[in-house]
């Protein structure tokens, strides 16, 4: 009973050392975005300061368009996830529940996408979305991430995982494939729903390269883009910067914390099964 009384205690602290390991940074963050720019450069550095200032974040604020960064954002990364989820959840049905020929074949090939790096066809993607006049545009944004290998797998093998008795009964009762989708499937798939709803919102809320390729007006920015044209622009302040990288990573923090249930759920019950 000792040895298991130290042997929890010592798990207990190294939890602990791991979740400040964690948090640190973003303490950091927070506390240096309400310090004075000569305080955030002084060396050597100090996590505490003698005064504090909301004057980084009324800068922000004055400086760029900050509402307008935020409601693109807003827009793009909603319109991703909704598209997202649901043709993913199509897709996913489809692999996990119907038979047809190269099923596997085409499901594997899928997969492989998963290895090329955005950076290989960010250049074709970018002609395309010009031939196609999308430029600027949310649509453009949007379009070409409706859909995602991660999410098709991810959906995969939650549907996987259903017992096969929920759409045999709906057959017999006369419910055709899209129907059996829409009305049994989809209402059990919840979990892995929001699981993949905060995954690609994190991708694209965060996603810096991506919006900055297809987007060249002020007016279009999203918000990532456009802290990377502040701290551009404004190198050698540092406190703005910081205060705008708050401001952005507080709606996902909030999402997260409402929804972490649902997310540890949904990643438990999909199993990731081949």
């Amino acid at each position: 009973m000792r040895k298991q009384t130290i042997g929890n205690i010592g798990y207990q602290v190294i939890m602990i050392l791991i979740v400040i390991l964690i948090m640190f940074p973003f303490f950091w963050l927070l506390i240096s975005s309400l310090k004075f720019e000569k305080d955030i450069i002084s060396f050597p550095p100090k996590i505490f300061s003698n005064q504090y200032t909301f004057e980084n974040y009324i800068h922000v604020w004055s400086t760029i368009p900050l509402l307008d960064y935020i409601r693109n954002t807003v827009i793009f990364a909603g319109g991703v996830v909704i598209t997202s989820v649901f043709f993913d959840s199509l897709a996913g049905y489809a692999f996990a529940r119907m038979n047809f020929k190269g099923r596997t074949l085409l499901f594997y090939m899928i997969l492989l996408t998963m290895m090329i790096p955005f950076q290989v066809f960010m250049i074709p993607l970018f002609i395309e979305v010009n031939k196609l006049s999308m430029l600027d545009t949310y649509w453009g944004l949007i379009i070409p991430r409706m859909t995602s290998p991660f999410g098709i797998f991810l959906m995969r093998s939650f549907f996987i995982s259903l017992p096969r008795d929920l759409e045999e009964a709906a057959r017999v009762d006369g419910l055709n494939e899209f129907k059996i989708f829409l009305k049994i499937m989809l209402p059990l798939c919840k979990p892995a729903m929001l699981t993949l709803g905060i995954f690609t919102l994190m991708n694209n809320w965060n996603d810096l390269l991506y919006p900055l390729l297809l987007t060249s007006t002020a007016e279009m920015r999203t918000l990532p883009a456009g802290l990377a044209l502040l701290a551009g622009q404004n190198i050698s302040f540092y406190g703005p910067v910081m205060a705008g990288s708050v401001i952005s990573l507080l709606p996902l923090l909030i999402i997260y914390i409402f929804a972490q249930k649902y997310f540890v759920q949904g990643m438990a019950m999909s199993g990731l099964k081949e």
